[in-house]
């Protein structure tokens, strides 16, 4: 790759188009040589937010869209989620780890984009998600 790759995808309310993007995104990072943990890594938080954009952001609402944007480099891939929700505080989402959500399925794909990415933030409404994943080094690419 010699220059930066840049798609966008603007998609209804679906989770079917949802997973046509997530496709797309990880097609590219195949085909530019990031490493199977990165693309594991990567399609685990596209799936999560995705997902969240849809369900939770426009609740479904099929006439409310997400948009995703896709930035790949040699280097690093930065994707930007945005849905038309009215956002929400990442902090107020309980600790998956805490003996008392144990038994609960909210904050753990937050807890896993974490995990997994370089890089992942909200905006200050809590509508627009940026994860971002820096290439493993070729010595460890497996």
């Amino acid at each position: 790759m010699t220059k930066p790759v840049d798609h966008q995808w603007v998609i209804p309310s679906d989770t079917a188009a949802g997973q046509e993007v997530q496709e797309s995104i990880i097609k590219l990072l195949e085909q530019n040589d990031f490493s199977d943990r990165d693309v594991f890594g990567m399609r685990l938080a596209l799936e999560e937010g995705i997902v969240n954009a849809i369900k939770h952001g426009n609740r479904m609402d099929i006439s409310k869209k997400v948009h995703v944007d896709c930035k790949l480099s040699e280097d690093h891939v930065r994707v930007v989620i945005r849905d038309e929700g009215p956002g929400f505080k990442p902090e107020e989402v309980p600790d998956p780890t805490a003996d008392e959500n144990i038994e609960r399925p909210c904050g753990r794909g937050i807890m896993l984009m974490r995990a997994f990415m370089s890089l992942i933030e909200y905006n200050d409404k809590g509508n627009v998600l940026t994860l971002e994943k820096r290439k493993e080094s070729s010595e460890v690419k497996q």
